[in-house]
């Protein structure tokens, strides 16, 4: 099968079984990261932000449940998998709640491993509400430029009509400092009186909005967004 261009974290604290599922999973995407235990899973996690998550329940310093757990509290689209020698209710209750795309029983077969995957690929190449051509901005905040949305830990932020049209402009060319007039002519074509102060209380409230430091004021000249 061809690779999708997404990226695996894979959680697992036997040496044996880490190494042989580490190879089999770049079968599957471009990059798959490793971590021997629960808290240097989520170390990685924040760091690498990848799509989907493998991890055994039973990890050392910080279990799968407890990483899913953490994970769960800002992040709801990064897909996860968990792997456990259990198959108690108590467990299985446990990840209903935590909206895990599969829980498999060990030993799991190369099969069932297979058939996660294609799950939890699926799911994030049919997610209706991110499309890979969302664009991540700092902390969980995404923007969909074809829905003209912003999204902060998977819930859309209301906007009004100018401050989506000031976010997608800003977006189109990140890091591109865009004039004061640019900005006037983009929101207010048909005026031609100053509109600075318009501008500059628009971008207070867009700045509540959006992490913090990513909208940046270039004195004298416009505003930029930055990643």
């Amino acid at each position: 099968m061809n690779k999708q261009n997404f990226t695996i974290l894979y959680a697992e604290d036997e040496i044996e079984i880490r190494e042989k599922y580490s190879k089999y999973l770049t079968r599957f995407v471009s990059t798959v990261y490793v971590a021997q235990d629960g808290e240097e899973a989520y170390a990685l996690y924040k760091e690498k932000r990848p799509d989907i998550i493998i991890a055994d329940i039973n990890m050392p310093k910080l279990n799968g449940l407890e990483l899913a757990t953490k994970i769960r509290e800002n992040d709801h689209n990064t897909k996860i998998i968990m792997l456990t020698a259990h198959s108690h209710t108590e467990y299985l209750l446990k990840a209903t709640d935590l909206k895990l795309t599969k829980y498999l029983i060990k030993p799991v077969s190369r099969e069932e491993l297979t058939s996660a995957l294609n799950l939890a690929i699926d799911e994030l190449l049919n997610f209706s509400t991110f499309s890979k051509n969302i664009i991540q901005l700092k902390e969980n905040c995404h923007w969909d430029p074809k829905a003209m949305e912003l999204y902060l830990d998977g819930s859309i932020i209301s906007l009004t009509k100018n401050e989506k049209m000031l976010t997608d402009m800003l977006i189109s060319r990140i890091g591109t400092t865009f004039s004061y007039e640019e900005i006037s002519y983009q929101l207010w074509p048909n005026e031609i009186e100053d509109k600075l102060a318009a501008i500059k209380t628009l971008v207070k409230g867009l700045r509540k909005k959006l992490p913090e430091d990513s909208l940046e004021n270039i004195r004298s000249v416009g505003y930029k967004i930055n990643l």
